[in-house]
């Protein structure tokens, strides 16, 4: 079994999310965090700057002894994972806004869907919500502004508070029951979206979902790191976000922080 490192890379601090629900499934793998600050948010750029960006990180991953790269980032899913599996022998996981639970238990057949709009206009996107939404109303809004409150630690400003406030009007005209995640920095603002939003509206994300897959893909491919010592968790951050990085881990011990240009 392999003790080589799982490899999680995202435009900034959101993936940590999904960092955090990979450690609570698997306590004994090492694990690498590559926060891509620097280049965040990913969301804005054209498919082709993600692709570079993806690739760019894959090599770092490569370089570190990636037994497994998670790609915790669902703007860089949309948009690159498919060249990545294409064109690298390693396994990838991926992470796509959790729209078929959303539109399979939604009672009232109305859902929506927060995301960047690099993930809203990607074709896997598309393909996902056409596959399962028949019969549904979803309504899409690009979110504005939270990747940037998030990486910045200001999502209890005012400002950012009315801002979000104004961007999810859409949902509560709609009358949704569900309200669908399509990114990893967006489970930071919950607290908020559930003052917000009306109480009957039931919150998702896919970060249990990508641990399970994460999990499920190294037992498969016997990958699995079987000893009985907690896993190392090493974060790489290419901005000054440290502080951001260790209040967000707060909850989780002997876990380095490093600064590094990449």
């Amino acid at each position: 079994m392999s003790k080589h490192p799982i490899v999680v890379f995202d435009s900034g601090v959101g993936g940590i999310s999904i960092l955090k629900e990979i450690i609570h499934s698997l306590p004994y793998e090492n694990i690498v965090y590559l926060a891509d600050s620097k280049n965040a948010p990913y969301g804005l750029r054209t498919r082709q700057d993600i692709i570079d960006l993806s690739i760019k990180n894959t090599e770092l991953a490569i370089q570190m002894k990636a037994k497994t790269i998670v790609v915790a980032c669902n703007t860089a899913t949309t948009n690159a994972i498919s060249f990545l599996r294409s064109h690298y022998a390693l396994p990838f996981i991926g992470i796509e806004p959790a729209i078929k639970p959303a539109a399979i238990n939604s009672k009232a057949k109305r859902i929506g869907v927060l995301a960047t709009k690099g993930t809203l206009s990607s074709d896997l996107f598309k393909h996902t919500s056409k596959r399962f939404t028949e019969g549904v109303n979803v309504v899409e809004v690009i979110g504005k502004g939270i990747v940037e409150a998030v990486e910045g630690g200001w999502t209890n400003d005012e400002t950012f508070i009315s801002h979000l406030n104004r961007q999810i009007q859409p949902f509560i005209k709609e009358d949704i029951d569900y309200l669908v995640l399509g990114c990893t920095h967006f489970p930071y603002i919950i607290p908020k979206l559930r003052e917000l939003l009306p109480k009957h509206v039931i919150i998702i994300d896919s970060g249990r979902a990508v641990a399970k897959q994460t999990k499920s893909v190294l037992k498969g491919q016997h990958l699995k790191n079987t000893g009985d010592n907690s896993g190392d968790i090493k974060i790489y951050t290419n901005t000054n976000n440290s502080s951001t990085l260790q209040e967000l881990m707060k909850n989780f011990k002997d876990i380095s922080i490093t600064h590094m240009d990449f």
